[in-house]
């Protein structure tokens, strides 16, 4: 039996699957000979170029408020749902916080009561470690260590989520896990202005332009592997100690925002340096880093991807989707 042979023959339903996990996440559920994968996703934030073209792979442009969608994807009595749509992530709920809310709060709600209403297997959320977890909670972050003085609406409602996974699991029996993911990178994450900082830095960095640093660059953040996350969604998906639990899914290991930066610049022969600017006041915490202990435990989950070797593959999927990402890539200048 092949690893995460389960999903074989299974429908499975990833919503912002045209995302860099969501896309990364399908490719490998098809791979994994699902019956079908299908891919919901509203493009908001995302691109039609970015999902993998396999043929037991659907795409729908769609969005998880609108109820005629949800009754057209869930018809297909889909077994797993992996809930990766979200308005993200910090700076746009700061702007945008009314928008946050209804997407991050009535939008998984919306998904859950379909979900409970099919009966499907598995649900499994995409919540934040980097949103649940506060100023006062200790380092490394602990999956019960959550707090409630958070700094933003996406903080917010990614806990928000949480709540409501739990209380359909508690009510309804409803087999949840939450997924708190750790400063995802890799490939098909495209740029932009609500994005974050790895691709943002390759887009600059390869356009010729000073890399901004909002610091010191001294602040250190745990970036974690888009293949280690995927990995560790799949065994969510299947291992029954998982359910009814949040478990973090990071690297374990914290790099400085200089390291990462200076590593962007080589790589992309970048000789216009670092422009250090002013912190964003929502920007509170210096450190992050994830205790995988849990996931360990449960998952039998390893991240595997060396934090300089990862950003080597996404430089190459950069230079690979140039075209595509200069053309995507969305900025206020």
């Amino acid at each position: 039996m092949s690893l995460f042979s389960e999903y074989e023959e299974e429908t499975v339903l990833v919503t912002g699957g045209a995302g860099c996990v969501g896309s990364n996440l399908s490719r490998k559920i098809a791979e994994l000979n699902a019956e079908r994968v299908i891919i919901l996703d509203n493009l908001s934030s995302a691109y039609e170029w970015n999902i993998p073209k396999l043929d037991n792979i659907e795409f729908i442009n769609g969005d998880i408020l609108d109820d005629r969608v949800l009754k057209r994807v869930f018809k297909e009595r889909p077994d797993y749902v992996f809930h990766l749509a979200a308005h993200f992530a910090n700076q746009n709920s700061v702007d945008n916080p009314e928008k946050d809310l209804m997407v991050n709060g009535i939008g998984i709600l919306k998904v859950l009561q379909y979900a409970e209403l099919t009966g499907v297997k598995r649900f499994v959320y995409s919540s934040s470690g980097c949103g649940v977890y506060g100023l006062d909670s200790k380092m490394p972050f602990e999956e019960h260590d959550i707090s409630i003085n958070l700094h933003t609406p996406y903080q917010v409602t990614k806990l928000l989520g949480e709540l409501y996974t739990n209380y359909f699991h508690n009510l309804y029996d409803l087999p949840i896990v939450n997924a708190r993911f750790f400063n995802v990178f890799g490939p098909g994450e495209v740029p932009g202005k609500y994005r974050n900082v790895i691709p943002n830095f390759f887009y600059w960095a390869m356009s010729g332009n000073s890399l901004p640093i909002t610091g010191d660059g001294s602040e250190t953040r745990d970036w974690t592997y888009v293949d280690d996350i995927v990995n560790g969604l799949l065994a969510m998906g299947i291992k029954e100690e998982a359910i009814g639990e949040a478990i973090n899914l990071g690297s374990g290991n914290d790099h400085q925002v200089i390291e990462m930066a200076n590593i962007v610049n080589k790589l992309s022969g970048n000789k216009e340096g670092i422009a250090y600017v002013a912190r964003r006041n929502w920007d509170a915490k210096t450190k992050l880093l994830s205790s995988i202990e849990k996931a360990n435990k449960l998952l039998d989950y390893k991240p595997k991807m060396e934090f300089e070797t990862g950003l080597k593959k996404t430089h190459q999927w950069f230079a690979k989707n140039w075209e595509n990402i200069e053309k995507s890539a969305e900025f206020d200048y």
